[in-house]
Formats: C-alpha cells, sequence, structure tokens
C-alpha cells in the first residue's frame, strides 16, 4: 500500500513539474512576442499538416472502428490494408461510420446550419440502439486503462519539446481553416497561464487540439457562453466519471473521426488545387505522405526542407537583372552647357548600366555574372567598348557570398579590359556593401562607389569632360564640375590608339570643340555677354548684338560656399545665369518622397520658371561651391519689356528653350531611378 501512495506521488509529481515547465515556456514565447517566428512557416506547410492530420484521422477511424491497437496502421502495411478490404467482419465495422461521415458531408452542403451537425450526431446513437435492441444483441464494453509514460526528467524535456511544438503550428492553422485572425503571442500567453495552473494542481501538461478546436467552432461554439457550456459539461463528466462514455457506439465516434479526416483531407488537397502552384501542392502532398508513413514532426521538417529546396528553385528563376542599358539612356541631373550635353550623349555609349534587384545568391548571381562577362566579349567588345560598368544595387536586399565571389572574378575580366567597375546604391556600412567588402572588391583601385546612380552617373560623365579637356592640353577645366573630385582615373592624353579614345576625341571636336566659348582675354568678352552667349548660343540663331542689348540689365552677385539663394516655397525676386562656380538644388515634392538634387554649372540658368511664372520656388538653392551669377530681377525684367519688348520676347522664348531642355533632362533622369 505504502508503495502505491509512492508511485502516485512520483507520478502526480512528474506532471505538475511538466506542466510548469510547459506553461514557464509557453509564457515567455508569449510575452516575448516570439510567436511572429511562425510566420516565416510557408502557409502551404500549414495546409500540409492539416491534410496530414486529416490522414491521421481517417487511419484512426478505421482502428476504432475495427477495435486494432492505435499503431496497427503506423505505417500502414499491405497486409493491414488487405485486412480491412477483404475481412467481411472488418468491413462491415468500418464502412457504416465511413458512409454516415460521408453522409454528414452532402447533408451539411446543403444545409448550412450549425445544428445539423450534432443533431446527426445525436439521432445516430438513437437509432443504434433501437437496432441493437430489436435484434437483441449483447453488447461487451471494454475499460480504458491510461499508465503514466514520463517518469525520467530526460522524457520531461522531450515532452516539452513536443508541447511546444504544436501550438505554433496549431493556432496558425486553426486560423487558417477558420479563416479568422489569431494572435499567436496571446494564446501562447494562455497557454502558460492553463499549464502554470495545471503544474499547481498536479495534474497533466495540455494546450490547444487542433481537431477538437475546429470542431467546436464550426458547431457554433465560438462564443463565451458555449466555452462556458463546455466547461461546465466537463466539470461534471469529472464528477461522475468517465462510465457514461462506454455507452456511446463505437459508431458515432468512428463517423465522428472520419468526418473530421475527410473535411482536413479535402481542405488540404481539394480546395487548394487551384490556389497555390504546382511545387506547393507537391510539397502539401509530400507533407501528408511523410506524416502518414512515418511522424507528424518529421513530416513538417521534411516540408521545411522541401520548402527550401523550393524556395531556391523559384528565385533562381526569378530576375534578378531589372534593367541593362546604355550611359546614354541614364544621364545625371546636373544641368550643363549645350555642347557638353551632346559630349556626354554620344560618348556615354562607352558606359553600361546595369540595374538589379532581389537577393543576390547562388541562385540568380549566374545570369548576372554571364550578361557582364558579354558586355567585354570580343563580338560585343569590337561593336561598342566600354569604359564605365555601372552596377546599380539599390533594390539589392542582400548578398551572399557566392554572389560576392562571382563580382570578384568578373572585376578581374573587367579590369583586364580598363574597364572600370561601378557600385552605386549601397554603402560601406550596408548590408550588401559588408557582404562585397568581405571579400575585398571594394578595395580594388579600378572599383568605384557611389551611394546613388545619380552620383554615380555624375561621376563618369565629369571623367568624360575632364578625358577631353586634359587632352586639349587645359590642365584646368574651363567650368567647374559637381560631385567627387578625385582624379585617380587618367585616360591616355592623346585620346588616340583605341576605339574609345578615339571615339572620345571625335564627339569633342564635333561638340564642344565646335561650341561658341569665347575666351575672356578676347578683345569681344565681357561680361555678361560671354555668359549669355555660352548659355544660349546653341538653341537659338541669335545676333551677337541681342546679347550685348540684353547684359545691361544684369546685375554681377559673387556668393561664398553654402550661402543658400533661396528657399522652397520663397517669393522669386529674379533669374541667375551663372558665370562660374556650382548651384545645388534640393527638390522635396512630398513627405514620403527621398529628396532629388540638381547641379548646375557655369553657362546654365536657376530658378527661371519660377521668375516667368511669378509663382513660389519649387527648390531649395544653395551654393555649393563659390559662384559668380548674373541676375535678371524682376523690375528690370519689366523695364526690358517696356524699353525693347521684342528684345524681351526673344529672351522669354531662350529661357524657355533652356527650360525645357533641363526639364527634359531632369525628367528622363528621374524617369531611369
Amino acid at each position: 500500500m505504502m508503495i502505491e501512495v509512492v508511485i502516485i506521488a512520483t507520478t502526480i509529481a512528474a506532471f505538475a513539474l511538466s506542466s510548469i515547465l510547459t506553461g514557464l515556456t509557453f509564457f515567455l514565447l508569449g510575452y516575448l512576442r516570439l510567436g511572429v517566428l511562425i510566420g516565416f512557416f510557408p502557409r502551404h506547410i500549414l495546409v500540409g499538416c492539416i491534410g496530414g492530420v486529416g490522414v491521421f484521422l481517417i487511419l484512426t477511424g478505421l482502428t476504432v472502428s475495427t477495435r486494432l491497437s492505435s499503431d496497427a496502421l503506423d505505417p500502414p502495411t499491405l497486409e493491414t490494408l488487405r485486412y480491412f478490404i477483404l475481412n467481411a467482419h472488418a468491413l462491415a465495422q468500418w464502412v457504416p461510420p465511413l458512409v454516415l461521415a460521408v453522409l454528414l458531408r452532402f447533408i451539411t452542403m446543403r444545409w448550412k446550419h450549425q445544428l445539423v451537425f450534432p443533431i446527426y450526431f445525436m439521432i445516430i446513437p438513437v437509432v443504434f440502439y433501437v437496432v441493437v435492441a430489436a435484434a437483441g444483441l449483447d453488447l461487451d464494453f471494454g475499460l480504458i486503462q491510461f499508465t503514466p509514460l514520463w517518469t525520467t526528467l530526460p522524457i520531461q524535456f522531450a515532452l516539452l519539446f513536443f508541447n511546444i511544438l504544436h501550438p505554433p503550428l496549431n493556432v496558425p492553422a486553426l486560423s487558417v481553416s477558420l479563416d479568422v485572425d489569431i494572435d499567436t503571442n496571446k494564446e501562447l500567453v494562455g497557454h502558460g497561464y492553463s499549464n502554470l495552473l495545471a503544474g499547481v494542481l498536479g495534474t497533466v501538461p495540455n494546450y490547444l487540439v487542433y481537431v477538437n478546436t475546429l470542431l467546436f467552432y464550426r458547431v457554433g461554439g465560438g462564443t463565451r457562453i458555449a466555452s462556458f457550456l463546455l466547461a461546465v459539461a466537463t466539470f461534471i463528466l469529472l464528477m461522475i466519471g468517465t462510465g457514461p462514455i462506454a455507452y456511446i457506439p463505437v459508431m458515432v465516434v468512428s463517423a465522428l473521426i472520419f468526418v473530421l479526416g475527410i473535411d482536413l483531407v479535402k481542405e488540404a488537397l481539394w480546395d487548394t488545387r487551384n490556389r497555390v502552384s504546382r511545387m506547393e501542392y507537391i510539397t502539401i502532398v509530400s507533407i501528408m505522405v511523410t506524416m502518414t508513413a512515418w511522424d507528424f514532426v518529421i513530416g513538417v521538417l521534411f516540408g521545411i526542407v522541401v520548402s527550401c529546396f523550393f524556395f531556391v528553385i523559384q528565385n533562381s528563376q526569378r530576375r534578378s537583372i531589372r534593367a541593362c542599358y546604355a550611359g546614354e539612356s541614364a544621364t545625371s541631373t546636373v544641368r550643363r552647357p549645350a555642347a557638353h550635353r551632346a559630349y556626354i550623349r554620344e560618348v556615354s555609349q562607352q558606359t553600361r548600366v546595369l540595374r538589379l534587384q532581389g537577393f543576390l545568391f547562388f541562385g540568380t548571381i549566374a545570369r548576372v555574372e554571364e550578361t557582364l562577362r558579354n558586355i567585354v566579349e570580343d563580338a560585343a567588345w569590337q561593336r561598342n567598348p566600354v569604359r564605365f560598368v555601372v552596377v546599380d544595387l539599390s533594390l539589392v536586399v542582400g548578398v551572399d557570398m557566392s554572389a560576392a565571389e562571382a563580382f570578384v572574378r568578373v572585376q578581374r575580366l573587367l579590369a583586364a579590359k580598363g574597364v572600370v567597375l561601378v557600385f552605386c546604391g549601397v554603402t560601406a556600412d550596408s548590408h550588401c556593401g559588408k557582404a562585397l567588402s568581405s571579400v575585398g572588391i571594394l578595395q580594388e583601385p579600378s572599383v568605384e562607389v557611389f551611394e546613388t546612380l545619380n552620383g554615380a552617373m555624375e561621376w563618369t560623365e565629369n571623367a568624360y569632360l575632364r578625358a577631353w579637356f586634359r587632352a586639349q592640353k587645359s590642365w584646368t577645366t574651363p567650368i567647374t564640375l559637381p560631385g567627387r573630385r578625385d582624379t585617380s582615373l587618367s585616360f591616355d592624353e592623346s585620346l588616340t590608339g583605341s576605339p574609345r579614345q578615339m571615339q572620345l576625341r571625335d564627339v569633342g571636336e564635333r561638340t564642344i570643340a565646335g561650341a561658341e566659348f569665347l575666351d575672356k582675354d578676347s578683345e569681344n568678352s565681357s561680361e555678361p555677354y560671354n555668359t549669355l552667349l555660352n548659355a544660349f548660343s546653341s538653341y537659338h540663331d541669335v545676333d551677337q548684338n541681342t546679347f550685348k542689348q540684353i547684359a545691361p540689365y544684369f546685375e554681377r552677385f559673387t556668393f561664398s560656399d553654402g550661402f543658400v539663394l533661396w528657399e522652397n516655397n520663397d517669393t522669386p525676386d529674379g533669374l541667375y545665369v551663372i558665370e562660374s562656380g556650382i548651384l545645388r538644388a534640393s527638390y522635396k515634392f512630398a513627405e514620403h518622397s527621398p529628396v532629388i538634387e540638381e547641379s548646375m554649372v557655369s553657362g546654365t540658368l536657376a530658378g527661371e520658371l519660377s521668375a516667368l511664372s511669378g509663382m513660389p520656388r519649387n527648390a531649395r538653392v544653395i551654393v555649393e561651391q563659390q559662384a559668380v551669377l548674373w541676375k535678371l530681377s524682376l523690375a528690370n525684367m519689366r523695364r526690358m519689356e517696356a524699353e525693347h519688348p521684342h528684345l524681351a520676347q526673344i529672351f522669354v522664348q531662350l529661357v524657355l528653350k533652356a527650360a525645357k531642355v533641363d526639364t527634359d533632362i531632369l525628367l528622363a533622369a528621374l524617369a531611369t531611378r
């Protein structure tokens, strides 16, 4: 007797310890809001688990109907299946419950009321006992005995793992089946409280049972009153014992199990046939087969492995290359003189822009590497040799080591051809930047890095301009260039000897050399005449005397670095023509949009549209490098209109033409971002 008491006390203590460990784990998972981790489980894995549970219930219905042991179909064997199909007694045991389950499915398709389900299963026992009484049959009810399974501490932790595995899967699966939003963290905290209470009372751990909860909700048990009534009924059953359960016909239990199993299998296989991709459907079926043949946990792990495999395949088929085009289609937002613009437009054919997207890993980098190699292949190289390859990573979320190593291989190939690899949309401390730095590619001498595509294109355009002016033995570029001012990149000074250099020479002679840039030491040179001629001569065939007549209306101003010329929404006071220096305009079109910057160099206009229209300024303009500006105030503009109307009309036309070209350049640059 004493030994029995010790055994009972030890068993209760083991149950209590297991419940407390489970409760603490659930509570911490919910309190720390780690339930969100289940969001990393793809939906089709949860659907596969639902289908696996459905198959398990159908097999359980077979074993319950035929009174076989619970592991008789674990796994199903040919001999067992032959017994179910060929044995007449077995057929008589499991076919009626299955027919009742299928019949209920047809009934619920016609009538959707929530009472159909419970009334149906209340009628079956009545009919069953009527048939038994009429036939005078004898019933043999067995007693159910439960034996303790967990007696050692290692097994306690094994039980803990098993317990915490189910709710994070069952709760989202229930959410899918009921089509409602369920807070996983809140459910885990609730599980923690219930298990801690169970531990204090010395009973076994508990967690949400997917099948029972789904059945409860489908018969209208989604209210607090229904939950309270269920608790009262369970308490009454606890008080009176399990004796009344023995009078429930096995046929009812089997039919109920079959109903749930068929519903879940239908939900997993039939309802998803046109809603998921082929690979996802294969994953669902494979999880169901694995769970049936082996185990629930193994099925889930197998599904995760299969999903990872399919994930790699699917993402490898996605396009990592968003666009690939020549540099002439992706100019910077710098306002330049027309001659410089024409020169850059042609020589930018030596620039290739490759815009990437997504996550670059071993499955997607192969196409990127192939595209970059094709740029310097012999056939393509002969048709159109390149000087810069710009790789835009602004839409790339990450780069794995395989992709970074691929860039190293490509960079070596490009460097051998004298091509500079330019990365943009990345910083040294970003995820992509750290991945590229880890393989040492950003430290290579023929690799440049910029935060934006505009910065990269601005740098390449400046490099082309510097190459031309140096070839003309003009070591100091006639105009100040914006952007980064490093001079580590050098072209051959003579621009002869290779197709790339000869193209720069030929284009420069047609554009920059042919433009009218007056020397400041010329006898005909005076300001602002020279600046006006440089700014407008390419837009209209105007007599140079026209510019001399316009010049007296302008006033000269000098501004130092950092001076704010005007703020956004300021009232315009006139327009400016830049003689020297650099201005930078910052546009902010909306709160959620990024700031767009535009540089303006000598020979260009600033503030022309707002001055002509009389509307507020649409940008903030500062002096980036000390600038000399010629201002046409609104008062002088009105005076010119009164004194020389025809001259004012010609000038307005010139300004509008220049403004249209500058606006088109800005819009084209923004369209490629």
